[in-house]
Protein backbone atom coordinates (compact mmCIF):
# COMPACT_ATOMS: atom_id res chain seq x y z
CA UNK A 1 0.00 0.00 0.00
CA UNK A 2 2.91 2.35 0.60
CA UNK A 3 3.47 2.61 -3.16
CA UNK A 4 -0.17 3.58 -3.69
CA UNK A 5 0.21 6.65 -1.48
CA UNK A 6 0.75 9.81 -3.46
CA UNK A 7 3.55 12.17 -2.37
CA UNK A 8 1.04 14.64 -0.86
CA UNK A 9 0.20 12.27 1.99
CA UNK A 10 3.40 12.84 3.97
CA UNK A 11 3.41 16.67 3.89
CA UNK A 12 -0.28 16.65 4.88
CA UNK A 13 0.43 14.48 7.92
CA UNK A 14 3.53 16.44 8.94
CA UNK A 15 1.90 19.85 8.52
CA UNK A 16 -1.24 18.58 10.27
CA UNK A 17 0.84 17.49 13.26
CA UNK A 18 2.71 20.81 13.37
CA UNK A 19 -0.49 22.87 13.21
CA UNK A 20 -2.05 20.58 15.82
CA UNK A 21 0.83 21.16 18.23
CA UNK A 22 0.73 24.91 17.60
CA UNK A 23 -3.04 24.84 18.17
CA UNK A 24 -2.62 23.20 21.58
CA UNK A 25 0.27 25.47 22.59
CA UNK A 26 -1.63 28.58 21.53
CA UNK A 27 -4.80 27.39 23.24
CA UNK A 28 -2.95 26.80 26.53
CA UNK A 29 -0.73 29.90 26.44
CA UNK A 30 -1.72 32.59 23.98
CA UNK A 31 1.01 34.94 25.24
CA UNK A 32 3.77 32.92 23.54
CA UNK A 33 3.10 34.76 20.29
CA UNK A 34 3.74 38.14 21.90
CA UNK A 35 6.79 36.83 23.74
CA UNK A 36 8.33 35.20 20.65
CA UNK A 37 7.76 38.13 18.29
CA UNK A 38 7.90 41.02 20.82
CA UNK A 39 4.76 42.66 19.42
CA UNK A 40 1.19 43.09 20.61
CA UNK A 41 -0.80 43.88 17.47
CA UNK A 42 -4.24 43.62 19.09
CA UNK A 43 -3.43 45.89 22.01
CA UNK A 44 -3.91 43.19 24.64
CA UNK A 45 -7.49 42.30 23.71
CA UNK A 46 -6.60 38.72 22.78
CA UNK A 47 -8.70 38.79 19.62
CA UNK A 48 -5.75 38.00 17.35
CA UNK A 49 -4.76 35.04 19.51
CA UNK A 50 -8.27 33.58 19.33
CA UNK A 51 -8.26 34.08 15.57
CA UNK A 52 -4.96 32.21 15.37
CA UNK A 53 -6.37 29.39 17.53
CA UNK A 54 -9.38 29.12 15.22
CA UNK A 55 -7.21 29.21 12.09
CA UNK A 56 -4.90 26.52 13.43
CA UNK A 57 -7.86 24.33 14.33
CA UNK A 58 -9.29 24.66 10.83
CA UNK A 59 -5.89 24.04 9.21
CA UNK A 60 -5.31 20.94 11.35
CA UNK A 61 -8.75 19.51 10.55
CA UNK A 62 -8.37 20.15 6.82
CA UNK A 63 -4.87 18.68 6.62
CA UNK A 64 -5.82 15.53 8.51
CA UNK A 65 -8.99 15.15 6.46
CA UNK A 66 -6.93 15.35 3.27
CA UNK A 67 -4.43 12.82 4.64
CA UNK A 68 -7.29 10.50 5.64
CA UNK A 69 -8.76 10.77 2.16
CA UNK A 70 -5.39 9.91 0.64
CA UNK A 71 -4.95 6.95 2.99
CA UNK A 72 -8.39 5.57 2.17
CA UNK A 73 -7.81 6.07 -1.55
CA UNK A 74 -4.53 4.17 -1.34
CA UNK A 75 -6.23 1.37 0.64
CA UNK A 76 -8.91 1.05 -2.02
CA UNK A 77 -6.32 0.92 -4.79
CA UNK A 78 -4.33 -1.76 -2.97
CA UNK A 79 -7.42 -3.92 -2.34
Amino acid sequence: MKKALRPWFYPEVILGAITGVLFVVTLLNRAWIEIAFSVDPDGGSGLLEWAIVAGLLVATAVLFALARYEWRRASAVAA
